[in-house]
């Protein structure tokens, strides 16, 4: 898509210009356009990433002494195909064939890529690979389905049968490498455990190679660190051992000569439990040091709605046995709504690095649709029906020539014409619109029941009454559904119980407290025919959905039939969840407002009307609060999502466990400090 402006700004991202040449076995690869450099040797690509970065970081040994529950990180410099990481992705499969322990360990991959490589060509060249290595073929399909948008930020990527998670941060590297968050005087911090420096040659591409990058690299490492590069220039030594690692010259792969191999010696923190020989050509030695991850066992997170629910699932992931609390049942609040549409609050290009609602959107469509595959596997209706969604512009921060320097894949401005065929509206000029192709609808029932049925999470039906910490563990005390005496002890509690999440502890901040009620009816045939064929925004939302099977346990609708939603109002400080009629005319008016052609199409008898009504919780500064209380170790909340609970809780439970499990969270420094629970703005109370 043409960019709107002579100059893009430095967050926009610029797409890989790829070259192909023939390598010495007859077949075209992939060149740098950029660069002029190849991205993989010419002899074997492949055999080269095993050769230099998994061989001379000891992977095969490192990878297969992780202790149940441990994280291995390793930090790659220019993710380019995509190679290295399948190299690795394929020997960790393998290692968890054959290691049992290793079936609750995990691997964190992190990639930096400035100039990442269009999905089109990345397909066609993993295409080739697939046909080269075909070992590699079951990982090449499930990478290229979640390959993210080319667009500034960090992208996690979860792949749970794998334990893996890959954080694939496009930017600058030094930049996005700077925004990790590793506080060594925390009590469990993250580290990199290997360091695969494949950046293009110094001679090429003097940026991945400079000060700034290993400024970067000796602040993310600790003692026993390893790295690996298929470069052996004088920069690069000289940089390695200026950053407190001892290098080694070794034999490159085919034609080179040499390659480095490294060890970080020279650290502040010994906290890491693995042991490595190191064969500096006259001696070996073991280096062990204690752990530097956190491990425990349970967690109750109290509070089942939307944050709760994904709380839950994220720690079961890494391995966490959760009780799931709630004083009525999942979804019982304001996340419990037929449907709930995930679109985002988009932002001009130059903010979307930081953007919470953007990232957030972006890793919520990548999970839900994988959720598809286990509730289709247990009968369950679809977690997320795809159906992309039109933004009429009418309530946003942002213009179609800002919406121009997205790629289209993420989202692009229809013409006036193809939006209505689209839509299905007629008269209407919509030419002023935004439409995301990767928007849909959540089935939020779909997610509970998908949810639940993981090993791992067990509900309980509890109206908790204090929670109270000491040094080894926390102890909740309730009342169940006969009114019996419970108490649970715990590792670690997480609040997220909405607006109640203030009474359960102080130190959680006393949100704004904001009704909104959801009206949807069962439209004619006739009606059928002249309603928006896919989801709309306005200054609210509507949208048609067909109920499926277990819709009609948690809202009146007709399961099986068609249903039109619209809403949501928005009242402040009103907590009564009783539907009322004069909010569906609200929400009616909102709609007819913003689309007149819907004046004679929608009821204005809305007696017939059924609704749901919830309190959302709203900071002053619009930011979830996720993270730890102040004064404690054991507690944690993670509530105030607003209206965007189903767009930014999964992120926000991924960055939550990351803080419990001493992990990298996928989101910058400066975007933690603005969801800590003790931030500055959430340090005087609401008048």
């Amino acid at each position: 898509m043409p960019t709107s402006q002579t100059n893009p700004p430095l967050t926009t991202i610029t797409p890989a210009n790829i070259d192909w040449q023939m390598d010495d076995t007859g077949n075209m690869v992939p060149v740098s356009g950029e660069f002029g450099d190849v991205y993989f040797s010419h002899a074997n690509g492949l055999a080269e990433s095993r050769h230099v970065f998994l061989a001379h970081n000891q992977l095969p040994e490192r990878l297969a002494q992780l202790t149940p529950k441990q994280c291995f990180t390793i930090a790659e410099l220019g993710f380019g195909t995509g190679l290295n990481l399948l190299a690795t992705w394929q020997l960790w499969r393998q290692l968890r064939g054959t290691h049992p322990q290793l079936a609750t360990a995990r691997l964190h991959f992190i990639t930096t890529e400035k100039f990442p490589i269009p999905l089109a060509d990345l397909t066609k060249i993993l295409a080739l690979w697939g046909t080269r290595a075909p070992e590699l073929t079951e990982l090449i399909t499930p990478l290229l389905v979640a390959y993210p948008p080319l667009i500034a930020g960090c992208h996690r990527l979860s792949f749970f049968d794998d334990n893996l998670t890959i954080d694939m941060w496009f930017g600058d590297a030094a930049e996005s490498l700077a925004k990790l968050v590793s506080d060594k005087s925390a009590e469990f911090t993250p580290y990199v455990d290997a360091w695969f420096l494949d950046g293009f040659a110094p001679s090429c591409n003097q940026t991945l190679w400079a000060e700034a990058i290993f400024t970067q690299v000796k602040r993310l490492s600790r003692t026993t660190t390893t790295a690996a590069t298929y470069s052996s220039a004088g920069i690069v030594k000289r940089s390695l051992r200026s950053s407190g690692f001892q290098i080694k010259k070794v034999k490159g792969f085919g034609r080179k000569n040499q390659m480095l191999t490294a060890i970080m010696t020279d650290s502040d923190n010994f906290n890491i439990d693995i042991d490595i020989d190191i064969d500096d050509g006259n001696k070996s030695r073991d280096i062990t040091c204690e752990t530097a991850y956190s491990t425990f066992d349970h967690t109750v997170v109290i509070g089942a709605g939307v944050s709760g629910l994904l709380t839950a699932w994220t720690l079961a992931n890494r391995g966490i046995q959760v009780t799931l609390l709630d004083k009525f049942a999942p979804l019982a609040g304001a996340s419990g709504n037929p449907r709930a549409l995930l679109a985002p609050k988009m932002t001009p290009i130059h903010h979307v690095d930081e953007h919470l609602h953007t990232i957030g959107y972006l890793y919520s469509s990548r999970l839900y649709r994988q959720l598809n595959i286990p509730a289709k596997k247990e009968k369950i209706a679809p977690v997320l029906e795809s159906t992309g969604a039109l933004d009429l512009l009418i309530k946003a921060n942002i213009g179609t020539e800002q919406i121009a320097d997205y790629p289209d894949d993420m989202a692009t401005t229809l013409s006036n014409k193809h939006a209505q065929n689209i839509t299905g509206l007629k008269e209407q000029d919509i030419s002023e619109n935004l439409y995301l192709p990767q928007s849909g609808l959540v089935n939020p029932q779909a997610l509970k029941q998908t949810i639940l049925l993981h090993p791992l999470i067990c509900f309980q039906q509890l109206e908790v009454d204090s929670i109270s910490e000491t040094e080894r563990h926390v102890c909740i005390e309730g009342n169940d559904l006969d009114e019996n005496a419970i108490s649970i002890i715990t590792d670690h509690v997480v609040i997220c119980a909405a607006f109640e999440s203030h009474q359960l502890d102080k130190r959680i901040f006393d949100c704004r407290k904001i009704r909104g009620q959801l009206s949807w009816f069962t439209p004619t045939t006739e009606q059928l025919k002249s309603l928006p064929k896919i989801p709309l925004k306005y200054s609210g939302y509507c949208a048609l959905f067909t109920a499926q099977t277990g819709d009609s346990s948690s809202n009146d609708v007709i399961e099986g039939r068609p249903q039109f939603l619209l809403g949501a109002s928005f009242i402040r400080n009103d907590t009564d969840v009783n539907t009322r009629s004069e909010e569906h005319q609200i929400s009616r008016e909102k709609l007819v407002t913003a689309i007149p052609e819907m004046e004679t199409i929608i009821p204005t008898d809305v007696s017939g009307w059924q609704g749901r009504a919830g309190v959302r919780t709203q900071t002053p500064d619009y930011h979830p609060i996720v993270g730890q209380l102040i004064d404690s170790k054991r507690i944690w909340a993670m509530s105030a999502m607003g209206a965007k609970g189903y767009a930014l809780a999964p992120l926000c439970a991924e960055t939550l466990t990351d803080m419990m499990l001493g992990s990298f969270a996928p989101l910058s420094a400066a975007m933690l400090a603005r969801l800590l629970p003790n931030r500055k703005r959430l340090q005087t109370p609401l008048t």
